[in-house]
């Protein structure tokens, strides 16, 4: 990592876990954060059975840089599992998986941020700031991909299970993929939320999903790559687990 050295200790963050498989890629995290926390006492495991095997001996770290793809790990329950272990630490997620979605999900299940792997020193540096002063950081070009726009007749020739939507699920479905929780969904459709609800659960069996998550991938991968970020295809497996 480059560029860091000017980077001044902050907060209370003296000591991490990194969860990778890539010894050199932990390697430049490691010694990234010497720079960013001067005298951070930094472990690191491989997989996340040895990373919650050092968790049950008793290293609390305060902060957890944890990467997706694991050897032993199969989807967002992998996270979950981190998270269960340690529900007060932070949780960075650097991956190379990067679909929108999977970061919304990710958030939502309590993470304190998510970079990219191939995020610059100084995104780096930015997010383990805001991170030890208690924020949450989420790189800025991950906006949720604006559905909501694609014109009707584009929505139905997307995916066949699309087209088989009433009217009012295609208009609940593409609010559900511009992020707007139940409540918004009511108000802008003028309905009560119950009727909401009520929707969504037939919208998703329909498309034969598990939740609101699941179902804006659907969609996402079914619009023209130009509208949507890579890799929707891995992002459909990890959401699924």
């Amino acid at each position: 990592m480059k560029d860091m050295n000017d980077a001044p200790p902050v907060g209370m963050i003296r000591s991490v876990v990194i969860v990778d498989d890539h010894p050199l890629y932990s390697d430049a995290l490691a010694a990234a954060l010497q720079l960013v926390f001067e005298g951070v006492k930094v472990s690191k495991a491989q997989t996340l059975g040895a990373a919650l095997d050092l968790i049950e001996s008793g290293d609390l770290p305060d902060l957890v840089m944890f990467d997706l793809k694991l050897p032993d790990v199969c989807g967002i329950s992998g996270f979950q599992r981190l998270r269960a272990a340690l529900p007060d630490a932070p949780i960075l997620v650097i991956s190379s998986l990067t679909s929108v979605q999977v970061v919304q999900a990710l958030m939502e299940e309590g993470a304190a941020g998510f970079l990219p792997k191939d995020a610059s020193a100084q995104l780096l540096r930015t997010a383990l700031q805001e991170i030890a002063s208690g924020r949450k950081y989420v790189h800025s070009g991950y906006q949720s991909c604006p559905v909501a726009m694609v014109p009707e007749d584009r929505f139905d020739a997307s995916h066949p299970k699309l087209a088989e939507l009433t009217p009012q699920q295609k208009r609940i479905m593409k609010l559900i993929c511009a992020g707007k929780p139940n409540k918004q969904i009511a108000y802008e459709l003028s309905l009560a939320e119950a009727t909401v609800k009520a929707h969504i659960t037939a919208l998703l069996r329909r498309l034969g999903v598990q939740n609101r998550t699941q179902a804006a991938v659907l969609v996402e991968s079914a619009q023209p790559a130009t509208a949507i970020g890579s890799g929707e295809a891995d992002a459909q497996a990890f959401l699924s687990h």
